[in-house]
């Protein structure tokens, strides 16, 4: 099912929620300084490909490698070892193992989500499988997703995974290199996807009940979403996004909403042309923010009220994959956005 724009601009809750949770956030980091210098210390080193962590209660940090390991840094960043039990990975183009969440569900321990991209019939897929963590060994592993359709590309897997304020999962699905599945709702292809953690489909979804859409999609038209952090204040979860050659996005992820590509986007073509005669079409959110040309975001991160970046509150910081760069992005009360590259 190939999902129509719709006419007349945003729908007024998306552009009212929009407009609410970006006012909050110019709030929220309005006291905070935007000239202090950050101080680098490397911390660890020898790691192959790293692509994620998450910290355990104890302190300590599971951290994934792309061939397919998940390490325990120690919490004095030390010692280190492999967790034994995590699942069998496709390690190809793009793919391989990709994001790892934590979640302490007293009284039975810890819970470890794990994404991946894995071999199917067809070629490939974006996975997603639940753990229990016992000591550095992972137990009564489960596959709870697996993206449809299964392909034979190797890129655009997505696969960052976030816990949202209502207690459910958020798994990324990139369009695979066929851009036309991001506007298809009968593809996993292109889609945030919102899951319970037991990997049911919750009853407020909003495509349920639509016998031509997948479930489990949250919003739609997204190309290769790969940082998604919840806001500490607002509870809001954000996104950026890789495009092609230019036009990356930041964005705020609302409920059923159309993100454009490739429809309407500022990328341009590796071979120079633009994607796209349209930048903006109604009924298909903009991005808050674009990096053209593109800086290949990685990691998201959104700082809180306390911890190393406290002083930073509210503020966005992404990984810069092309310039090794780590970019300061703030949200000015006016609606305007500035950002700042950090020096390394």
């Amino acid at each position: 099912m190939t999902a129509p724009a719709l006419r007349g601009g945003r729908r007024p809750a998306a552009a009212l929620l929009r407009a609410l949770t970006l006012a909050a956030l110019a709030a929220a980091g309005a006291a905070a300084a935007y000239d202090d210098a950050p101080c680098v210390e490397t911390l660890a080193a020898g790691f192959e490909y790293p692509w994620s962590m998450a910290q355990l209660p104890d302190g300590s940090l599971l951290i994934t490698e792309k061939p397919g390991r998940l390490l325990r840094l120690a919490a004095d960043f030390r010692a280190r070892s492999e967790i034994a039990g995590a699942p069998e990975v496709a390690r190809v183009g793009q793919g391989g193992l990709l994001d790892v969440l934590a979640r302490p569900e007293a009284p039975d321990g810890v819970r470890v989500y794990l994404s991946y991209s894995r071999a199917c019939a067809a070629g490939f897929t974006t996975a997603l499988s639940a753990y229990w963590l016992h000591g550095d060994a992972l137990r009564d592993g489960r596959e709870l997703f697996a993206a449809e359709p299964c392909g034979g590309l190797t890129w655009h897997f997505g696969g960052r995974l976030a816990l949202g304020a209502d207690g459910m999962l958020y798994l990324t699905v990139g369009d695979r290199g066929e851009r036309r599945h991001s506007q298809d709702l009968g593809s996993h292809w292109g889609k945030v996807l919102r899951l319970r953690p037991d990997g049911s489909v919750p009853d407020d979804n909003p495509f349920l009940g639509d016998p031509r859409a997948r479930p489990e999609i949250y919003s739609y038209g997204h190309r290769n979403p790969q940082g998604l952090a919840r806001h500490p204040d607002t509870g809001a979860l954000w996104l950026h996004e890789h495009g092609p050659k230019g036009g990356d996005e930041l964005n705020l992820l609302i409920s059923g909403a159309n993100y454009g590509w490739p429809l309407a986007t500022h990328g341009r073509e590796y071979t120079g042309g633009a994607v796209s005669a349209h930048e903006e079409l109604p009924g298909m959110e903009s991005p808050v923010l674009h990096w053209t040309p593109s800086i290949a975001p990685s990691g998201l991160a959104i700082c809180p009220d306390r911890g190393p970046c406290a002083a930073w509150r509210g503020q966005f910081l992404v990984g810069a994959l092309k310039f090794r760069q780590l970019h300061r992005v703030r949200l000015e009360p006016d609606g305007a956005v500035r950002e700042e590259v950090l020096p390394a």
